[in-house]
């Protein structure tokens, strides 16, 4: 078992409009991107993330070696609740992650 951070090149979190993140995994290698495709379950980010894995959306971009999750921001972009306004720190949560190859 071992962290989601550990075997990839790099994790992002970006706002993608003021309602929902992006996490973005960039893979160093086709064989490692293909393990992780496989084996890296939509539920599982989703329950990390406290949302319904059907409110979650998930592209594996082949050609990049990326596989992208967006999902709804817990709270709306520059509301009294909101404590990232960048969603940046999301990336943090995924990083550490385990995941079973």
């Amino acid at each position: 078992m071992t962290r989601l951070i550990d075997i990839t090149k790099k994790i992002r979190s970006k706002n993608a409009g003021r309602f929902w993140l992006t996490i973005d995994i960039f893979c160093n290698d086709e064989s490692l991107y293909q393990e992780l495709k496989q084996h890296l379950k939509t539920d599982a980010v989703a329950a990390l993330f406290a949302v319904k894995a059907t409110d979650m959306k998930r592209f594996d971009i082949d050609n990049l070696l990326v596989t992208k999750f967006s999902l709804p921001r817990p709270h709306i972009q520059g509301t009294a609740h909101d404590t990232d306004m960048h969603g940046a720190s999301f990336a943090a949560l995924l990083e550490e992650m385990v995941i079973t190859l």
